[in-house]
């Protein structure tokens, strides 16, 4: 067979690219797939048996569309783009996540999109409720909390809560993650498989989970309604509010749906009820509503019958997998355990070994030390032996100093003492001589006044003789050789005699008292000089015991 007939054999193909929540995927498809082939391939590939949750969505004309299992994929009304881009999504949402989500792959894929959708704003949350969701994001993300690796600002460049609660509350990215990573902490232990099943669980009861919503109206003119379907049933919304059902319909209640161009009818199982009928703008979107109503009741009309033989595998499976992973986690918990006491077990030795280090390294030190200071007190103590030495030195001459001192104190006292003693003595000399003096001065005054008596007398005698010579003898002048007269001349010669005599009485008398009043003078001039002498030897006695005070 020639290469060319090979080639004619090879089926025609055409790529599609598809595009999962975390990750891209491109494929050849031949001409004549339907879209059944292609969702199988990309099950696949993605390792996912759980395939009645998912479907394809491609986006034409601006509405979102669900590729149809039992048509060719390009007979159907497609994007005309090479590749052709199709959204792996789930397509169907199951009533109670931990019982009939199996697989892990199918858990990560409703874990991603989910929070997607809280992350898009097209699921409300509570900012309460998306804080706790991101603590279970991050743990499934980063594993269990360390403080020594998740450093602030590792939640930098990580999408975890929704615009509108950042923008509620009007808190930096600081603190938000630090309200998460409080409770990210808590949730230490938990594998990542566990962390995303919490998220979802918490997602479940959110009022908009796994609700699709269609504008609808009662009438022909006005779209005043929006038509919700989820795995539970029906909805029936104001406009304005997509939290609290106007109207409810159960799928358990709903006897039939039909659907024909832009009217939808609704007949409950109770014969007697109302059956309600809506209309759409466009016939696709009666015809999306359709299909979904189909799926989410054929969904749960499944849970509520016996599983199938499928089913009861994948269970099983899943049952012996959580089992595996259970032991597996808990063999890896120990074994983290292990290596963690292990770890605290080497840091503890590693810090026991730096503080020995350190203990031997300050010993060592210490040593050093004590050795500088035994040869600094060594050093100390000669030079205080020195000190010692020449400090008793100058403690024996101190001591020759104070007995020298004390002997010249003893000196100066005993010669202070006899000073003073002289000095009393030479007072009362000087009170006797003072004494003496004023006796002298009162025998001198009255001797000069006796003297003075006496010479008085002397001339008065003198006198009196004359006037008697005179009147006795008048010519005694005239006669001088006159014989009575030289017996009056005898008597006369000897009261001149007696004159003379008392006159050189007189003078002997003032002789000596002139004579006692130069030794009076001499000795008053002696005793001055004496005392001269006895104030410099108790101004010099004075200085010593002033410079004695010094020392």
């Amino acid at each position: 067979m020639s290469i060319r007939g090979l080639k004619k054999k090879q089926p025609k193909t055409f790529k599609v690219k598809i595009i999962t929540v975390d990750a891209e995927m491109e494929f050849s498809c031949e001409m004549k797939w339907k879209g059944k082939d292609l969702f199988d391939l990309v099950c696949r590939a993605l390792g996912l048996r759980e395939t009645w949750f998912f479907g394809l969505q491609y986006t034409i004309k601006g509405m979102c569309t669900w590729l149809k299992m039992d048509k060719k994929v390009l007979d159907q009304e497609i994007p005309k783009e090479d590749p052709i881009s199709f959204h792996f999504l789930a397509k169907f949402y199951p009533e109670k996540v931990e019982e009939e989500l199996l697989q892990e792959i199918t858990q990560h894929l409703f874990f991603l999109q989910v929070k997607k959708q809280i992350l898009d704003e097209e699921i409300y949350c509570s900012p309460e409720a998306t804080v706790l969701l991101a603590s279970y994001a991050v743990q499934a993300k980063y594993g269990d909390y360390d403080p020594n690796f998740h450093e602030p600002g590792f939640l930098a460049h990580d999408e975890l809560l929704p615009k509108r609660v950042l923008r509620q509350y009007q808190l930096t990215a600081e603190m938000w993650e630090e309200k998460i990573t409080a409770w990210y902490a808590e949730h230490r232990g938990i594998a990542r498989d566990e962390a995303e099943m919490n998220y979802l669980k918490i997602a479940q009861d959110l009022e908009m989970y796994g609700v699709n919503y269609f504008p609808i109206a009662q009438n022909k003119n006005h779209t005043d309604l929006l038509l919700g379907v989820d795995a539970k049933g029906i909805h029936i919304y104001s406009i304005n509010n997509r939290f609290s059902p106007n109207k409810s319909f159960e799928w358990s209640s709903i006897r039939n749906i039909s659907c024909s161009e832009k009217e939808l009818t609704i007949k409950p199982l109770d014969k007697k009820a109302e059956v309600f009928k809506f209309f759409s703008s466009q016939l696709k979107v009666n015809k999306l509503i359709f299909q979904l109503c189909i799926g989410n009741h054929d969904l749960f009309m499944r849970r509520r019958k016996v599983d199938s033989i499928e089913i009861q595998q994948m269970k099983a499976q899943a049952r012996e997998e959580k089992a595996r992973k259970k032991m597996e986690n808990q063999r890896l918990a120990r074994e983290k355990q292990l290596r963690e006491e292990a770890e605290r077990a080497k840091e503890e030795l590693e810090r026991r070994l730096f503080q020995l280090e350190d203990e031997a390294r300050q010993a060592n030190e210490a040593l050093l030390r004590s050795q500088e200071a035994a040869e600094l007190l060594a050093e100390k103590a000669q030079i205080a032996e020195e000190e010692a030495k020449l400090l008793a030195q100058n403690a024996a001459e101190a001591e020759q100093e104070r007995q020298r001192l004390e002997i010249t104190a003893l000196k100066s006292k005993e010669e202070k003492r006899l000073m003073e003693q002289k000095m009393r003595e030479a007072e009362l000399i000087a009170v006797k001589l003072v004494k003496e003096s004023d006796r002298r001065a009162k025998e001198a005054e009255h001797l000069k006044q006796d003297l003075h008596e006496a010479r008085e007398a002397e001339r008065k005698a003198k006198q009196k003789l004359l006037d008697i010579t005179r009147l006795n003898y008048p010519h005694m002048a005239k006669y001088p050789q006159y014989s009575p007269g030289d017996s009056r001349d005898a008597n006369f010669d000897k009261g001149s005699i007696k004159l003379d005599l008392k006159d050189i009485d007189l003078k002997r008398l003032s002789f000596e008292i002139e004579r006692e009043r130069l030794d009076y003078l001499e000795k008053s001039r002696k005793f001055e000089d004496r005392l001269k002498e006895l104030k410099s030897e108790i101004h010099a006695l004075k200085l010593e015991e002033k410079q004695a005070g010094l020392y």
